[in-house]
């Protein structure tokens, strides 16, 4: 098994009409650069691999790049680091992914197909939320939109939600249509075996995922 590249992932995306931040896989700092001044700063840079990896555990993720010198200097860095720490076919290394950074709240949803329920929906806080607390609410496809409204309430950390410390509220509308989108997805691709779509950012107009990764069998 082995995780889907980003073009398929991107179209996936697109089809079910699933958000994904502003990306371009890049092959150059040169064409780095020139999508960045594009989209605007600040972006983040990472490692783009068909192979399941731990980026940011490894050090193939820069966060917070304001301007073209830091952007240099962070493609630089994730060059060097990929070159010691992955071991594996250079065709797996699709090429670095520049993305706008995205502001608000960290949501995992995802998908694992069960041998006898078929797709089950996975709804949680994201980041380091998902494997420290396993605070996560669960269907079995199809979802609808008043279940995933149910998912959504069920984790303990709902309130994070609902906003906390003068923060706003996520759009809470907008993530049910990316459960509801999830669902029908994984009902009708039945080669993919597991979605991770972590993190979707929330914020309180809209929610984008930020990173996909789509497991086939």
């Amino acid at each position: 098994m082995e995780n889907l590249g980003f073009v398929e992932t991107r179209k996936l995306l697109t089809e079910y009409r699933i958000p994904f931040g502003k990306s371009k896989l890049a092959d150059s700092k040169k064409e780095a650069a020139a999508f960045a001044g594009k989209i605007g700063y600040p972006v983040v840079l990472k490692v783009s691999s068909k192979k399941p990896l731990h980026k940011t555990d490894l050090g193939l993720v820069k966060l917070d790049i304001k301007d073209a010198k830091e952007l240099e200097k962070a493609w630089s860095e994730i060059i060097e680091t990929a070159e010691k720490k992955i071991r594996q076919p250079a065709e797996k290394i699709e090429g670095i992914l520049v993305q706008k950074e995205l502001k608000g709240e960290e949501i995992m949803i995802g998908m694992k197909r069960d041998a006898q329920f078929g797709p089950v929906i996975m709804f949680g806080l994201g980041g380091i939320f998902v494997e420290a607390l396993k605070d996560v609410s669960f269907r079995i496809a199809p979802v609808k939109k008043e279940n995933a409204y149910r998912m959504m309430g069920e984790i303990k950390g709902h309130k994070v939600l609902q906003g906390l410390r003068g923060q706003k509220p996520v759009n809470l509308d907008k993530l049910a249509e990316i459960i509801v989108a999830l669902s029908k997805l994984s009902l009708a691709e039945k080669k993919i075996k597991e979605i991770d779509l972590n993190p979707v950012i929330a914020n309180e107009r809209g929610a984008q995922v930020a990173d996909a990764r789509f497991l086939i069998l």
